[in-house]
């Protein structure tokens, strides 16, 4: 933990922000399923898939088959291990801004992450005016929950944000996972709060410091939620036979209801 003089030097980074209670979220359990090995989340009585373990289920493995056999599984596994590591000490600097409860790790590795952390602090979080929650479980019941690391008013706007770390600058075309993340925490927050969810931000930094940031709202952000149920459609047909295809009916409204809303 910081002391108080460190505590205030980091907040000298950028502006408190605001805590706002207007949504009083729920706590959900994150625990392993032993019976598959996924990500799941245990909510009112109900166990559901995780929205990356959905993503990571149904996306395309070509990329990542090449990229391993370029560097080698060794390797492969090196850059991932080190890039988790990074990226869990730098949510945990970002989570304890927001909180403004301190935190700190000396290590070589949590240093450049907090750097990483000042970064979009000093950028990305300016907009923020106040903050509902930090580091939250959101479900859509029956159907999947996650954790997304920052509800809060950006620009006047309802705003889901993600903290990412990146070895290295995203194109727009590498980070549809970052967009479809987004959407599905919005659908499930204005569904199980009454929310309007009006934007989502992707906030990105690499270890030398380079910040990007990726928004979607609008008939964007629609198009995004319309992609995630298709594929969450696609995890359950591959995932569950036929008498565990669950409330396919509600899923299969879910799209129906996307689809029209987008036609008009």
């Amino acid at each position: 933990m910081m002391n108080e003089k460190d505590l205030e030097e980091y907040h000298n980074i950028g502006k408190a922000i605001k805590h706002s209670e207007k949504y009083n979220y729920i706590n959900g359990k994150q625990i392993t399923d032993h019976g598959t090995g996924t990500r799941v989340y245990e909510i009112k009585n109900d166990r559901l898939p995780s929205v990356t373990t959905i993503l990571g289920a149904t996306k395309n493995q070509e990329f990542i088959k090449k990229w391993k056999a370029k560097v080698g599984d060794a390797e492969a596994d090196r850059i991932k291990n080190l890039s988790s590591k990074r990226g869990t000490s730098m949510h945990k600097f970002l989570e304890s801004y927001i909180q403004g409860i301190g935190y700190d790790d000396l290590t070589g590795l949590g240093q450049e992450a907090k750097t990483m952390a000042e970064k979009i602090i000093e950028v990305g979080l300016t907009p923020v005016q106040e903050y509902y929650g930090s580091e939250i479980t959101l479900h859509y019941p029956g159907l999947y929950a996650g954790s997304t690391d920052l509800v809060c008013l950006h620009n006047d706007m309802e705003t889901i944000v993600d903290f990412k770390q990146s070895n290295r600058p995203k194109r727009e075309e590498w980070v549809e996972d970052y967009y479809l993340q987004i959407a599905a925490y919005a659908m499930a927050h204005d569904f199980y709060y009454g929310s309007n969810i009006q934007q989502g931000v992707i906030m990105v930094c690499t270890p030398d410091l380079y910040y990007q940031e990726f928004k979607t709202q609008g008939a964007d952000l629609r198009a995004w939620k319309h992609k995630f149920l298709k594929r969450l459609d696609m995890y359950h047909e591959l995932k569950f036979d036929e008498k565990e295809i669950m409330k396919q009916g509600d899923l299969q409204t879910l799209l129906k209801e996307m689809t029209d809303e987008r036609k008009t």
